[in-house]
């Protein structure tokens, strides 16, 4: 497979302490990878690098052969939730289709094949019934599988995830990252979590970020880290 991001020694700092120190790792085409660790230990960072939000102090990070902020366009990304007023009057179709708002043209107006595309979107996440549906209306599920309608309509190379199933029962949990694991193999796929049997269960590799970042095959993981805590002979035998 083809290594489509690549991070050589990067480090980055709020106000000269240090968040992310010294990354290397690298991510291949058509991987599910998992972002493990500590609250505080640079999961967020990692993912606003990964969008170019922010550059590296020092070293080199690369999308697709460029730098973050010029392969943004190849990026689709999942928050939490969205800030949207339960009571402001958008449909589930017109939130998909604001992902496409960085592909509009100068007119403004949405073609038919952004809206073709809004509903495919909503098929991969089984959501096409609701379309018309007030977004404010919608469990907490339900509007977390539009988000990822909506980062999905762009058609992206690599599809970001900051905790996609925050908040949400432990059924929907495991419904969501099942749609994950069918978009496995089609778009590369990294998602933050907490949650280690999730982990261990869908993911193909595991970045486990506390300060520095080491890949560990999720099988490898061991229930530490289930309450934060690392195994130090374990990540030295990654590092030798």
């Amino acid at each position: 497979m083809k290594e489509i991001i690549s991070f050589d020694h990067v480090t980055f700092s709020y106000d000269d302490i240090p968040i992310i120190e010294n990354a290397c790792f690298s991510v291949k085409e058509g991987e599910l990878i998992g972002v493990f660790g500590p609250n505080g230990g640079g999961k967020t960072t990692l993912l606003k690098l990964l969008m170019g939000f922010i550059k590296p102090n020092s070293g080199r990070a690369s999308l697709f052969g460029k730098s973050p902020k010029e392969s943004h366009q190849n990026i689709g990304y999942v928050p939490q939730k969205l800030p949207f007023d339960p009571n402001f009057p958008i449909s589930v179709l017109e939130v998909v289709l604001t992902g496409c708002l960085s592909k509009l043209p100068w007119h403004g107006r949405y073609s038919s094949e952004n809206e073709k595309d809004a509903y495919h979107a909503l098929e991969q996440v089984d959501m096409v019934d609701f379309s018309g549906q007030a977004f404010g209306t919608l469990s907490g599920g339900q509007a977390q599988r539009v988000l990822i309608a909506r980062a999905l309509v762009s058609k992206p190379k690599l599809l970001l995830l900051d905790e996609p199933t925050a908040g949400i029962d432990a059924q929907t949990e495991t419904e969501i990252y099942k749609q994950l694991d069918e978009l496995r193999g089609k778009v590369t796929i990294i998602m933050v979590t907490h949650h280690l049997r999730i982990v261990t269960e869908f993911a193909d590799r595991v970045l486990l970020v506390q300060r520095d970042v080491t890949s560990l095959d999720s099988k490898e993981l061991c229930e530490h880290f289930a309450i934060g805590l690392y195994h130090p002979p374990h990540l030295k035998k990654e590092r030798s």
